[in-house]
């Protein structure tokens, strides 16, 4: 794996400004918008006007300086519009007026003229959120249809296309702010603009290869998506992955208060990775060592790991109990207990698991953001074929990586009940299970069956037919080893006080 030492970022210092816009972008849908803007101010209050925002910004968000530092720079007031010119604007504006809808007759384009009573559109509900933190389930949109009279008669749509006399005061083409700002110094500079804005998201995806039984190349990459609303040129981008608070409100662009960093980037080397990843307070930052373009509404691709000869395990496990989770849920833990028909389905698939060590001596050792995993493997002829696919949470370096890629079609498991006996004067439960497992393969497997005891928090195992590994507080896992051809049987017995 190409791993290079990433120098420190910047926290908005001179001395790392770029006149290239930056972006931090966080795994939340939000990102830290950095950019340079010329200035022209006189001593005293100026009023300027700057239309090179997102549409999400979030205004409360806003810092503007002097990256050198030799200036103040005050916003005594800042207005931001985000609601440039549209149809259901100029609909909104011309209200109540009448206007000229150009309407196609045959090969001929005509005007008729009609009177907007009323311009329609999404209304804006009146229910609030008290919480404030996401995840929010997302509210439906009410529309109201516009109503234009046309001869006499009422419409509920638009006669043809809207032709407008003109845009109307106050009308704007773009998101803009508007400041009222106070400075010390007259004279020209590159101001530094940050901001907050919605709109943004990455995400990691891992592509892996079965090299053969025991080896895997795995190769990484993070898309990035702009729904911003602006194009971002020759961009310098890092990724911020970890699970960062933010409040967020149910309504609007996603607008409340956030806090990023964002910093001046070295450049490029040629043979360097295309990303390089360091630890950042409690969450890692991806760089990427080049601008990239970022149209808006677009996705963008970059590599950003890329690993071969990885070890792997193929881990075979049957975890036999089939449960009603539907019919379950929100069950209390005596309720569990005191069924006798918990847990007695059986579940006849054997999962199919690959693991691997997320290390420096295994290939790896980058801290691997969270995101779906494709696991391909070459057929006799050379060619892909897909075998499955899982998510991964965010991994930190050292940690084991085990990815469900699904079901073994020639390991078949059944499990079944032998005893219960539920003696609610003693306080006390016995119950007892037989396990089998079958290997129809050409070659030797071991499968690893899972038991749940979850009839109670205490428990003794009081008969066993193979040794045993207790994995948590009420987890149990026996090794089953089967040759080709072999049926296997697992039996136990549970005994449970209270």
């Amino acid at each position: 794996m190409r791993l290079v030492a990433a120098s420190l970022s910047c926290i908005f210092t001179s001395t790392c400004f770029s006149a290239d816009p930056a972006l931090t972008i966080y795994n939340q849908q939000f990102a830290v918008v950095r950019e340079s803007i010329p200035l022209d101010l006189k001593p005293g209050v100026n009023h300027v006007e700057f239309t090179g925002t997102t549409a999400q910004l979030e205004p409360e968000s806003v810092m503007l300086r002097d990256p050198a530092g030799k200036r103040v720079l005050r916003i005594l007031e800042q207005n931001y519009r985000a609601d440039p010119v549209s149809v259901e604007a100029l609909l909104k504006r011309y209200e109540g007026q009448t206007i000229e809808f150009q309407v196609r007759n045959g090969d001929r384009l005509e005007t008729v003229t009609g009177k907007i009573v009323r311009a329609g559109g999404p209304v804006q509900s009146q229910w609030r959120n008290t919480a404030l933190i996401a995840p929010y389930p997302p509210q439906p949109a009410s529309v109201l249809q516009a109503i234009v009279e046309v001869g006499g008669k009422l419409r509920f749509d638009l006669p043809g296309l809207p032709l407008f006399p003109g845009l109307g005061s106050g009308m704007i083409l773009k998101p803009t702010l508007d400041w009222t700002i106070e400075t010390d110094r007259a004279g020209r500079l590159d101001a530094e603009l940050a901001y907050v804005s919605g709109g943004f998201d990455w995400s990691a995806d891992y592509n892996i290869v079965q090299s053969d039984s025991s080896t895997l190349d795995v190769i990484g990459w993070v898309t990035m998506e702009n729904r911003s609303g602006k194009e971002f040129e020759n961009a310098r981008v890092k990724l911020m992955a970890g699970d960062v608070n933010k409040i967020r409100p149910r309504e609007g662009l996603g607008a409340g208060m956030g806090a990023g960093v964002v910093g001046g980037l070295t450049g490029g080397v040629p043979g360097s990775p295309a990303v390089v990843e360091k630890t950042f307070d409690e969450y890692h930052l991806y760089t990427l060592q080049r601008p990239v373009t970022i149209h808006d509404k677009e996705s963008k691709q970059v590599e950003f790991v890329r690993a071969a000869g990885v070890n792997s395990a193929v881990v075979y496990v049957y975890d036999g109990a089939k449960i009603d989770v539907n019919r379950y849920r929100g069950w209390p833990p005596d309720a569990v207990r005191n069924d006798s028909g918990y847990g007695t389905l059986s579940n006849p698939k054997v999962w199919v698991m690959r693991e691997f060590v997320n290390s420096e001596a295994n290939h790896l050792g980058m801290p691997l953001p969270k995101g779906k995993v494709r696991f391909y493997r070459r057929d006799t002829d050379g060619r892909l074929e897909f075998t499955g696919e899982d998510a991964i949470d965010h991994t930190p370096k050292g940690e084991t990586v085990r990815v469900f890629t699904g079901a073994a079609f020639d390991l078949t498991g059944e499990r079944k009940r032998t005893i219960f006996r539920n003696d609610m004067g003693r306080s006390m439960m016995d119950e007892a299970f037989e396990i089998k497992v079958r290997n129809h393969k050409k070659e030797p497997v071991e499968v690893r069956v899972v038991e749940h005891l979850y009839r109670w928090s205490t428990w003794e195992i009081s008969t066993s037919s193979l040794p045993f590994t207790k994995t948590d507080a009420q987890t149990i896992e026996f090794r089953v080893k089967l040759a080709p051809g072999e049926e296997k049987t697992v039996t136990y017995a549970a005994h449970y006080t209270w």
